[in-house]
Parts: structure tokens; C-alpha cells; sequence
């Protein structure tokens, strides 16, 4: 998420009330997470195990725990709890703004689209050229919407990303202040969920389509010609590239990518980055043939056992 002008490191600091290293004037340019920050970004880090991966990032501001020894190039915002801090500053550029009417009047909608009854469009939503919106879609704010794109009854696009922080009193939630992002010719079918990202957009690439009840989580990044069929539900931060097919039932675990042209049959479960173009099946999945395969020793299992016990 990008800053309406640049700031200085002494303003971001005087938001969050924190400490610094570097100077008054240095530029802040935007924040994002770290799988999508770039030079002039905030990234923040409040463990340990992350501060090298944080440091060594293309940000070049980082909202960290402890004093550490800065990089060339870069600047430090020390905080006694960063991921407060992140939300502090998510609701200060993107503040949440309440809608008074079903279509908002900062909304844009594109000639030829057709709007049906009961749409809620929010803030700052863009819908291009001849589109079609169901009924009872909600479009929350900042959404982004191609041309020739079709969405049907019930879907939600940009509820927030399922991102908690563990704390004694209770689960914190980290701010979304991201967009989701239709490119054109995407069709999306009934009651499907596309959460918008936490600083950066969730994005749907030209051409998919998308069945019945599916969810796509966070930040996940969908390419262009993707097949994805019912029930399937894919976690945040996911790469699944061009000309994907995941058939119904699939489950996607997060951070992980899918090669382009990949194919995995239903109630499958991904627990790995998949290769390109091949086929894949199970849980944890794998290439089709070596799966069924181990499913055929399986089911023979008995019969070996039974003549091993004869002998």
C-alpha cells in the first residue's frame, strides 16, 4: 500500500510514538508485508527468527523490536510491539469509511455494466466496462474490477485477511488495508469469498474462472486462464500460476506455489510448492500415477498379508 505523498521517517515515527534510526527526512514511500514490500516500503517484524529475512528485505523501513544494527540504506523504527504499530499505521492511511447508500457515490461502474438488485459497492470500488454483478453481491471499498467480468449471487469480495496474532488476552487481528484485484474476463460463481490483502491485493488473473463456494484467501496471487471448481479453498500469500486447474475439494495450504499449467484432482490437499504442467492427486498430494500406485498397494495390502501367512 502506497502513501498518498512521501513522509519522512520523523513523521511515520511521531504516528506510532516510537524511536528511530536514521535521519529526520528520510522518505517513506508505503508499507506492505514482506512477500511484497518494495524500496521505500515499512515492513514490520516482531520476532527473532525473521529479523535477518526483514533486514536483508527490498524494504527500506523496518518496524522492529529491538535495536539492531541497521543496513546501509536503510532505516529503523523501534517499537515495543511492531504488529500494533502496523495496525496503527493501516488505520491511518486506510482508515475504515462508512457507506451510506448500496452503491457508494465514489464508486466507479463502466458503460454496459449491469448492476442487479440488492449490490452493495463500496468506497473507492472500480468496475469496468460490461460487466455483470448479480444480486446480493457485496464489493467491498478499494476493489478492483476488469471488463467483461461476471459475478454471481452471494460472492463477497474483500472481507479481511484471516491473519491473527496469539495474544494472552485473546487473538489480535492485523488490519487489512489491501484490494482485491479482477482482471478482465473472469467469471466468478455463486457465494465464493476473495479476502483482500493485508497492504498488497489479492488478484485474480484474466481469463479464470471460478465455480460455486470457493475461497481464496489473503494476498494470493491467481493467474490468467486458471480452472478452479467447487469447494475448493485456497489459503493466503498462494502463487498459483497461469492455466492452473484445481479440481472441487482441493485444499491449498498457504505461502506455497502452484506451477503454471498444474493439474490437481479434487479433495486433494497441498501441503508443498507443485511443478509445472503435470498432474497431480492425494493428501499431501502428489504426481497422480506414484499416488494411485500406493493406493493400489493399499488396497492389496490384505491379500499379500493372507498369502505371506499361508506360506
Amino acid at each position: 500500500m502506497k502513501f498518498p505523498k512521501p513522509y519522512s521517517l520523523k513523521e511515520i515515527a511521531q504516528i506510532i510514538a516510537s524511536d528511530y534510526v536514521g535521519p529526520d527526512d528520510f522518505p517513506v514511500l508505503g508499507m506492505n508485508e514482506i512477500h511484497v514490500v518494495e524500496e521505500g516500503d515499512i515492513v514490520f517484524v516482531d520476532h527473532p527468527k525473521y529479523y535477518d529475512k526483514a533486514l536483508q528485505s527490498n524494504a527500506t523501513v523496518v518496524l522492529i523490536n529491538k535495536e539492531v544494527d541497521c543496513p546501509e540504506g536503510k532505516a529503523l523504527l523501534i517499537s515495543d510491539d511492531p504488529f500494533r504499530d502496523f495496525n496503527t499505521l493501516t488505520r491511518k492511511f486506510r482508515p475504515f469509511e462508512r457507506a451510506t447508500k448500496a452503491i457508494t457515490d465514489t464508486a466507479t461502474i463502466g458503460e454496459g455494466t449491469v448492476i442487479q438488485p440488492n449490490v452493495f459497492i463500496g468506497n473507492e470500488v472500480s468496475i469496468g466496462k460490461n460487466c455483470r454483478i448479480h444480486a446480493n453481491v457485496a464489493i467491498y471499498d478499494h476493489c478492483v474490477i476488469g471488463n467483461n467480468v461476471t459475478i454471481h449471487s452471494g460472492t463477497v469480495l474483500g472481507a479481511d485477511a484471516f491473519y491473527y496474532k496469539n495474544r494472552p488476552e485473546g487473538f489480535d487481528q492485523l488490519v487489512s488495508g489491501g484490494r482485491v484485484v479482477v482482471e478482465d474476463h473472469v467469471h466468478i460463481g455463486a457465494n465464493c469469498t476473495i479476502d483482500r490483502g493485508v497492504t498488497g491485493d489479492t488478484t485474480i488473473g484474466k481469463g479464470s474462472k471460478l465455480d460455486n463456494q470457493i475461497q481464496i484467501g489473503h494476498d494470493t496471487v491467481l493467474g490468467k486462464k486458471c480452472l478452479i471448481a467447487s469447494h475448493t479453498g485456497i489459503a493466503g500469500c498462494v502463487v498459483v500460476e497461469d492455466e492452473v486447474t484445481l479440481w472441487g475439494q482441493v485444499g491449498v495450504i498457504s505461502g506455497i506455489t502452484i506451477g503454471k499449467g498444474a493439474t490437481v484432482y479434487a479433495q486433494s490437499g497441498i501441503a508443498n510448492s507443485l511443478e509445472a504442467g503435470k498432474v497431480y492427486f492425494g493428501s499431501p498430494a502428489k504426481e497422480a500415477r506414484e499416488k494411485m500406485k500406493e493406493l493400489a498397494i493399499i488396497k492389496n495390502m490384505p491379500a499379500y498379508l493372507k498369502k505371506l501367512k499361508g506360506n
